[in-house]
C-alpha cells in the first residue's frame, strides 16, 4: 500500500492479485487530478484491471477529476476490465447523477448515510 499527497488531496492505493482500491481523501480537481492518473496509470502497467475507487471521503470533485476517471474506465474496459465507484455522495454524487455519467461506470454505490 502507498499513500501520495498534492495539494488537497490524498490517494491511498490497496493491491490485490488483478485489481486495487484507490481511496480519495480531500478534493478531486484541476490541479490534484494529475495524481490520481498517475496511479491509475501505474496500476493499469502492472496489468491491474478490476478497480475500486473509494470516494467517501472525496469532498470535492470537478469536470478534470471526473475525465481522469472515465478515461481511465475506458482504458480497463479495453482490457476486459472494470472501474466502480463506492461511497459516492455530495457533489460527485450530484454530478454523476445530471451528466449520465453514472452509467459509464461498471458500479456506482452511494455512500451510506
Amino acid at each position: 500500500m502507498y499513500v501520495q499527497e498534492v495539494a488537497d488531496l490524498s490517494v491511498e492505493v490497496e493491491r490485490d492479485d488483478r485489481g486495487a482500491l484507490v481511496r480519495l481523501v480531500g478534493d478531486l480537481d484541476k490541479l490534484t487530478a494529475p495524481l490520481l492518473k498517475e496511479a491509475l496509470v501505474k496500476l493499469l502497467a502492472e496489468a491491474r484491471v478490476q478497480i475500486v475507487i473509494d470516494a467517501a471521503e472525496l469532498e470535492f470533485c470537478d469536470s478534470s477529476g471526473l475525465w481522469v476517471l472515465v478515461e481511465h474506465q475506458r482504458k480497463v474496459a479495453a482490457e476486459s476490465g472494470s472501474l466502480g465507484i463506492v461511497g459516492v455522495h455530495g457533489v460527485l454524487q450530484r454530478v454523476l447523477d445530471v451528466t449520465g455519467l453514472k452509467a459509464a461506470f461498471d458500479h456506482v454505490i452511494p455512500a451510506e448515510l
